[in-house]
């Protein structure tokens, strides 16, 4: 599945930056409201050392990463639920993706005008919640409509739905996030997904400092983290302008670069791997005739005929088995055959769920 994350944020804060950083895809970028008026896309690897310690292993013709695209959404605005700024366009976008990466300005620049005139990433992040709260509410309030007229000529049929609803309108209205709502009922989290909620999004706060800040912050990405916490949401502190500058660097002295400054890993592989968390992904691997090593990202629980249909669709269909091996133990043996003529391959059926790591050869019945 390809992961979808949007970056939100209110307009200066460094989205389009970020974008750029990320994926190298060029999006405009200039220090006033606005520039980004459809959303960019940009699809980008996922970094994996054990994808590239396989292809290491097996030495195959291609290998093809896991993969995670950014959108790159315009700056929202206060009264963006009614149509201020094109909101009603920009949060259709959000509508539309997995999670949402809260991106908060954390620094201060003279040259780039923030659009409250002051640097305060807490009333930043009150005012994209206070917009996303309300157009969740027109929906509700919409839907709400909708099902009390089809319950007029059958109440029993929908009184369980309406009581839910009401329960939400009533959390929406006292400013708490549909996510909160759905946390633990499955049915929730099923209606939410079919009103697209943008409140029930999963979330990553992404607070954007500059490189002095660097690598914990400083004081006003810590109020971003200590709000992060509280909502059980993953944390990620980047330099946009710095993951940007870097972009265009040999790998081995842009990592020296980050080293010097603090930086374990790129502000990709911090997104992507929060999104991951977040959303609650895994990765297995597939080596197809010895040319091809792919990784591919599956929900945490997936059962092996589902991750095969990933593959192909035929694959699930006519699915008979899985040859199954851990990234570790193949890397110790260090060849798939050696493994098979030692018997530690396992055969695993259509429900064995796959784990993370997992290197499968999925037979099947074209």
């Amino acid at each position: 599945m390809a992961l979808h994350i949007g970056l939100v944020g209110l307009p200066n804060v460094g989205k389009s930056t970020l974008f750029n950083a990320l994926t190298n895809a060029g999006a405009t970028v200039a220090a006033y409201p606005f520039t980004t008026i459809e959303p960019n896309l940009g699809v980008v690897a996922v970094p994996d050392l054990r994808l590239a310690a396989l292809a290491e292993m097996v030495g195959p013709d291609k290998v093809t990463p896991a993969t995670v695209e950014f959108v790159d959404i315009a700056g929202l605005v206060k009264g963006a639920h009614s149509g201020e700024g094109l909101g009603n366009q920009f949060l259709g976008y959000i509508r539309s993706v997995d999670a949402v990466a809260m991106v908060c300005r954390c620094f201060q620049d003279p040259d780039v005008a923030h659009v409250d005139g002051t640097v305060d990433p807490l009333r930043d992040l009150g005012v994209l919640d206070l917009e996303l709260i309300l157009a969740d509410l027109e929906v509700m309030e919409r839907r709400l409509e909708k099902v009390h007229s089809a319950a007029k000529a059958n109440p029993r049929d929908y009184a369980v739905e309406i009581e839910a609803l009401e329960d939400l309108h009533a959390r929406l209205q006292a400013g708490e996030r549909a996510e909160v709502w759905t946390t633990g009922d499955e049915a929730r989290v099923l209606l939410a997904q079919e009103m697209s909620l943008l409140t029930a999004k999963k979330r990553v706060y992404v607070a954007n400092v500059s490189e002095g800040d660097l690598p914990d912050g400083g004081a006003l990405a810590a109020e971003v983290a200590r709000l992060a916490k509280g909502n059980g949401a993953p944390f990620v502190v980047i330099c946009a302008q710095l993951e940007a500058d870097l972009a265009g660097w040999p790998p081995d002295e842009a990592a020296a670069y980050r080293a010097d400054v603090g930086l374990e890993r790129s502000g990709l592989e911090a997104l992507a791997w929060a999104g991951y968390e977040v959303l609650d992904l895994i990765t297995f691997c597939t080596i197809t005739g010895g040319k091809v090593v792919r990784a591919w990202a599956i929900q945490r629980g997936t059962k092996a005929a589902q991750a095969a249909g990933k593959v192909h669709t035929q694959m699930e269909k006519g699915f008979i088995k899985a040859e199954v091996l851990g990234y570790k133990e193949l890397m110790e043996v260090g060849d798939w055959h050696a493994a098979r003529e030692r018997g530690i391959l396992r055969t695993e059926g259509r429900d064995y769920v796959v784990q993370d790591g997992d290197v499968c050869l999925f037979r099947f019945s074209p």
